[in-house]
């Protein structure tokens, strides 16, 4: 064996080295337990006595369940709102703050602050408080003259509208990725366009979002995931209320595994789930040949 393949092996074997903690993780943590939720699905278990293997009735189960429609239709609900509303916040932020001015790192970071903070507990009780029948949205409304006293979490029209008001507050990743992707179009190309006449309109039609397709792209795959996987906000702020009307997926997955020790049926209800955002992406994958603009593709 020549030293250069001695050289190299040693060094693929420091980068597995390296790389065992993830790969054990991963293993363990990740490949595992899905395997595990797999089987499960199949099988009828309460979480403490044997599965007992049921085939497919799990499955079949879901076209008798109402709630799982239910759950179903507030998710994609969520879904058509918040990805759309939020990726179009975080880019006008976005391009509010590209530019080299003083103190933008400091607006950055606060605008990034939600995103870190918005998932948390602490955080969605106190939304609960600023939108409930006594908080603080119903007292500015009062302080301006109006007459609201319902509770805006409470109330089965405007409940589900609360929870996509909070993430669109958490556009802050989303904003930090647009504004990488903005400082990578080169300036000289809205340059010619000025020269040319064009408008900030035009511009941003005609430059800014061909150059930014890929980054939007990126957003889109991983606002969709997210979105989808949404739980905290329901759980803690409406627990599923009032009437199901904000009862989400991942939401639906836990009660039926952990408050009706239905582990079998909510393993079969969350590969589902993992099957319904693959869709989406390989969708959004094959449509992206249509819309995303790659500067060195080739004709």
């Amino acid at each position: 064996m020549t030293e250069k393949k001695r050289r190299s092996r040693r060094e693929n074997l420091l980068g597995y080295l390296i790389i065992s903690p993830w790969l054990a993780g991963l293993l363990v943590f990740t490949f595992i337990p899905m395997v595990y939720s797999l089987y499960l699905s199949f099988t009828n278990f309460d979480g403490i006595s044997t599965p007992k293997w049921i085939g497919l009735d799990n499955y079949m189960r879901m076209f008798q369940d109402e709630r799982f429609f239910i759950s179903l239709k507030v998710t994609f609900t969520y879904v058509a709102l918040l990805v759309p509303l939020r990726l179009a916040f975080a880019l006008l932020i976005a391009m509010l703050l590209n530019s080299n001015h003083r103190g933008l790192g400091i607006y950055r970071s606060v605008f990034y602050l939600p995103s870190l903070l918005g998932g948390s507990v602490a955080i969605a009780i106190m939304w609960g408080q600023l939108f409930g029948a006594d908080g603080a949205i119903n007292s500015v409304i009062r302080l301006l003259g109006g007459e609201v006293g319902i509770s805006w979490i409470g109330n089965t029209k405007t409940a589900l509208g609360v929870l996509v008001v909070l993430g669109i507050w958490q556009f802050g990743a989303s904003m930090l990725i647009f504004i990488a992707g903005l400082k990578q179009i080169p300036v000289t190309y809205y340059e010619a366009a000025t020269l040319d006449g064009a408008s900030g309109l035009q511009k941003f039609k005609s430059i800014t979002l061909p150059m930014l397709s890929p980054v939007i792209f990126f957003n889109v795959i991983m606002q969709i995931i997210n979105a989808f996987k949404a739980f905290n906000e329901s759980y803690i702020i409406t627990k599923g209320g009032p009437l199901d009307k904000t009862l989400f997926y991942a939401l639906y997955i836990y009660k039926q595994s952990f408050e009706y020790f239905n582990m079998g049926y909510g393993s079969a209800l969350a590969w589902v789930l993992l099957l319904i955002i693959a869709v989406f992406a390989v969708f959004i994958f094959k449509s992206s040949n249509s819309w995303v603009y790659y500067e060195t593709k080739g004709d």
